[in-house]
Formats: structure tokens, C-alpha cells, sequence
């Protein structure tokens, strides 16, 4: 076969435009995961207590309470809090469940944060070695199989919905607005969706058949845009990604609700991370 007898692609060849606005959007994707301050970076998960605790990589002496994290500096210790240098002491007041503030460390940033009712700090690092060494989350070809319609039914009130979590008795507590049913090959489904970031939108946790074979064990997350006036939604599922905890045991993440396990093999998105597969040791520093 001569050059000019080889294939193209158009931008009018709509499987070409379908694969190559899925590489753009897992390109993307990949480069906020690698953001030099990204969770790639963290380098330990630090719990506050009422007493106060130093940490090996972390300034300051730390006790948390009713009103919040507070750190006691040392001499030759400092935190950048809106681009202020800050020492001595410094009260940051009650945080938001699943909130947080960033502040600037030596060599890198601090994660103020709180996550099933518990107040921690994790440090993030760009030299970091799981960041370092990162080379991309390997993933199923995308497939026009795999983008479902569903439609979104919502409860009458949302519901809260408690899940487990990566970290071994951590819980976290959802509003889940209603539920999204579909089908696969005839085969009736239903996901519960908690809210997504974006206001309307949604957010789906689910295993499947998959689930310790190909991909991650724990979960895989989806976001599907908000619902149409007729609750009409498409679940893309060539976007199910990772979350944090497929890399790093730094992380809290929450786990599907039970009746987000899917009894199919849902074949496409993000498989198990590289650093899993090879018993890589996560970063641990």
C-alpha cells in the first residue's frame, strides 16, 4: 500500500470525531490528575485529634475541636495563606464536610480538609514519586456501545445515603436526588446518583462485573450531565474514571452504595492503574 493509498479520516468521519473527542477528553482528564499539586502528589494522610500532634512532614503542632483545626508554629516554621506568610499561631476555623483549604508548605502545598466527620491534613509534593513516575492510566477502546440513554427518576425528597469508604471505618453521607434506570442488552438497571459538581448534573459510584478482573475493585465514578425536561440523561460510559484511592492509599474516597453493583461487565472507561497491577509499592513517604 503507497501513501496515497493509506486510510483517512475526515472531521466529517463520525467515528473518527467520536474517538478523537474521547482522547481530547481523557487527555485532559489525565492532565489534571498529574497537576503538580494534583493527588498524585499527596504524601500523607494525617488524622487531627483533640490533642495536639506533630507530623514528620508537615510544620506546626496540630489539635483539632468544636471550632476547628488549629496549628501552633515554630520558631522556623512557617504556612502562605493567601499569599501571606503566616507564623505563631493560626485558627482556621470549623471546615464543611468534604471541604477544605489549601496552603502553601515548603516544597509544596497543605490540605486542610474534613472527610467523614474528621478534620486531616495531607501534604502534596510535586517530586512526589507516584507522581513522578506516573505514565497514564490504561483504559478499554472507546466504544459507541457503551453511551446509554437512561432516564432520571427523581425521589420525592433526597435521600441520605450513607457508604463506606476506602479508608477502613471512615463513612460518608450522600443526598442522593433520585436514581437513573436504563438498559443493557434488555437488561433492566438502576444506578442511585448523588449531585455532581456542576449544579443539575450528577454523580454515579458503581462496580461491575469488571470490578477486580480489569478494573479497580473498589469503584469507579461517572458523571452524567443534567437531566432533559423529560428526565431524559446519557450515561457515557467510555468516562468512568478513577478514583484517587485506585492510585494512592492516601485517599478517603467513598464507595458505591449496594445497589450500585452492577451484575454486567461494563467493558469501558478506565481499567486498573498501572502501579496496582505491578505491586508497585504507593507512595508511602
Amino acid at each position: 500500500m503507497t501513501i496515497a493509498d493509506a486510510p483517512t479520516h475526515t472531521t466529517a468521519d463520525p467515528q473518527f470525531e467520536f474517538d478523537e473527542e474521547w482522547r481530547q477528553w481523557h487527555r485532559s482528564h489525565e492532565q489534571v490528575r498529574a497537576d503538580p499539586h494534583g493527588f498524585l502528589a499527596v504524601t500523607g494522610l494525617h488524622w487531627l485529634t483533640a490533642g495536639p500532634q506533630r507530623f514528620p512532614d508537615v510544620p506546626g503542632e496540630w489539635y483539632t475541636g468544636e471550632s476547628g483545626p488549629v496549628v501552633t508554629l515554630g520558631a522556623d516554621e512557617k504556612l502562605v495563606i493567601d499569599d501571606r506568610p503566616v507564623r505563631n499561631r493560626h485558627a482556621f476555623g470549623p471546615i464543611t464536610e468534604r471541604g477544605g483549604v489549601t496552603v502553601g508548605i515548603d516544597g509544596g502545598v497543605l490540605e486542610v480538609a474534613r472527610r467523614g466527620g474528621h478534620d486531616i491534613l495531607r501534604p502534596r509534593r510535586p517530586d512526589n514519586p507516584l507522581r513522578v513516575a506516573y505514565r497514564g492510566t490504561s483504559t478499554f477502546p472507546p466504544s459507541r456501545r457503551w453511551v446509554l440513554r437512561g432516564r432520571f427518576v427523581p425521589f420525592d425528597t433526597p435521600r441520605p445515603t450513607s457508604v463506606g469508604a476506602a479508608v477502613e471505618g471512615l463513612t460518608h453521607v450522600y443526598d442522593a436526588p433520585g436514581r437513573i434506570e436504563f438498559t443493557v442488552d434488555g437488561v433492566p438497571l438502576s444506578l442511585t446518583a448523588f449531585n455532581g459538581h456542576v449544579p443539575g448534573s450528577l454523580s454515579v459510584l458503581f462496580t461491575d462485573a469488571t470490578s477486580g478482573v480489569t478494573t479497580y475493585p473498589a469503584n469507579r465514578a461517572l458523571s452524567v450531565a443534567a437531566a432533559d425536561e423529560q428526565g431524559r440523561v446519557t450515561l457515557d460510559f467510555n468516562r468512568a474514571t478513577n478514583l484517587p484511592c485506585a492510585y494512592t492509599d492516601f485517599a478517603t474516597c467513598p464507595l458505591p452504595p449496594v445497589e450500585n453493583r452492577l451484575p454486567i461487565a461494563v467493558e469501558a472507561g478506565e481499567k486498573t492503574p498501572y502501579e496496582r497491577l505491578t505491586g508497585d509499592p504507593v507512595d508511602r513517604s
